[in-house]
């Protein structure tokens, strides 16, 4: 596979992205928990420079935001990379945010931040228009851009890691929904075990790393290893097959309402599970399709990595451009 400079250099050499897209710098920004990570693209020279920092435990939002802005100065010093010619700034947050005011929405993991200016906080700091969206969305729209799915005009992205999320990307946009909140598929309670009694559980309950440890610990097995989910033990064989249903039920569930080109799976769940644990979703999912719908639809891993949120933040401000 070719690295991401290539990859990202290739589809910035096409300029899909009208006038000003042949011309100066974005920022890609990634606020997530794990780690404050910098993406930056220099649009005339088709050129990627990326930086990383780790993140604070229960740092105060406003500290955050400083450390990701003093991370960026210095990654557009060292390129020779000025303000002044910097066109668009894109920043993800992982959890929901609120559009229309630029604030984050919801932080259930992440203390202090619900109703943070966020996007004002950035377009004070480098005088440049600045978009805000949340993780799962932006890789979707970075994988859709830049990545597995690069030239698909519909997929769906699951994100599998502390929470889960989702993000589709139809006719070749980000689709938000009436209140910022499509994708959430999280959230979606799952029928499937429910005895009747009280509440369904959600899919973020049962196939996040939390939800997948408790299952294993109510089976017998006892681990905060994510790894141990993966493993021989016969616990964890049923977890991962139950998971497995789970996704392909879900996945065949998007497909039949939005009829994707693709569905990608990523988060440190996919990472951990690997290839093996995308195939046998990818083999059911396509099993668990109605007849009327049945096609090949490709499931497959992300392939951004680490910086998949900052380079998604990267072809959010590069879609801007074009409206």
């Amino acid at each position: 596979m070719k690295d991401l400079p290539t990859l990202i250099g290739e589809r910035l050499t096409q300029n899909l992205w009208g006038v000003l897209g042949n011309q100066g710098y974005i920022l890609g920004i990634d606020l997530g928990s794990y780690g404050l990570r910098v993406a930056l693209v220099d649009l005339q020279h088709h050129t990627y420079h990326n930086a990383a920092i780790e993140s604070v435990e229960h740092e105060d939002p406003d500290a955050t935001v400083k450390r990701v802005v003093e991370l960026a100065r210095g990654l557009m010093a060292h390129t020779g990379a000025t303000i002044d010619r910097l066109v668009r700034v894109g920043v993800g947050f992982s959890g929901p945010v609120d559009l229309r005011y630029g604030t984050v929405r919801l932080a259930l993991r992440r203390p202090g931040w619900e109703n943070y200016p966020l996007q004002e906080r950035f377009e004070q700091a480098f005088d440049t228009v600045t978009l805000i969206d949340n993780d799962a969305n932006l890789i979707a729209l970075g994988e859709a851009t830049f990545g597995v799915g690069k030239g698909c005009q519909h997929l769906f992205y699951f994100h599998l890691s502390t929470g889960v999320g989702g993000g589709a990307v139809l006719n070749g946009r980000l689709y938000h929904g009436a209140h910022s909140m499509a994708g959430e598929i999280g959230h979606a309670v799952v029928g499937h075990g429910w005895d009747g009694d009280g509440r369904p559980e959600t899919l973020e309950e049962l196939v996040s790393i939390g939800g997948l440890l408790r299952r294993a610990a109510a089976g017998g097995l006892t681990t905060d290893r994510l790894e141990d989910i993966f493993s021989d033990h016969p616990v964890a064989h049923r977890v991962v097959q139950h998971t497995v249903d789970l996704m392909a039920t879900r996945i065949a569930q998007v497909i039949a309402l939005l009829d994707p080109e693709m569905v990608v799976l990523g988060g440190i769940v996919v990472r951990i599970g690997g290839d093996r644990f995308v195939e046998a979703i990818a083999s059911k999912v396509n099993n668990f399709i109605a007849p009327q719908f049945t096609r090949p639809v490709p499931v497959v891993a992300s392939i951004l990595g680490p910086d998949s949120v900052a380079i998604g933040a990267v072809a959010m401000a590069l879609d801007s451009l074009s409206d």
